[in-house]
């Protein structure tokens, strides 16, 4: 695995990890200003830029502290010089969510580039499988 992408799977599990613990200040911290998100709950066409990117997370995270789970089950990272993307499953859910479907994923998608010495999530991708 080359440097780059070691760089952005350790930058994601941090992220990951950041959401797990509640840490809204660690959860923004590798975020670009015109970062663009699309995700589960509304607004479909989704947010764009670090303030509405912030507004989001709190309702999440107080759901989060009711004991749900947020955890990386697969992470494939490609990376290049400048630019790199990242997709993984996540097991997210409460225990009584995860127990009526346990094999439910949260799916991942990022986008990054590289600012200066350092690389930056410009772009967020979450969903799940429509199971209708």
């Amino acid at each position: 695995m080359s440097d780059n992408a070691t760089q952005i799977r350790e930058l994601i599990e941090n992220w990951a990890d950041a959401v797990h613990r509640g840490d809204l200040d660690a959860v923004l911290a590798d975020h670009s200003d015109d970062i663009v998100m699309f995700d589960v709950p509304p607004p479909e066409d989704g947010v764009r830029g670090i303030a509405a990117y912030r507004e989001t997370w709190p309702p999440f995270l107080t759901w989060q502290r009711q004991g749900a789970s947020f955890e990386i089950v697969s992470l494939d990272v490609t990376a290049g010089e400048d630019v790199a993307f990242a997709h993984a499953l996540l097991r997210c859910g409460t225990p009584e969510e995860l127990e009526r479907d346990p094999s439910n994923r949260l799916r991942l998608t990022v986008g990054l580039r590289r600012d200066g010495d350092r690389w930056v999530v410009t772009h967020e991708h979450h969903s799940f499988p429509d199971k209708t």
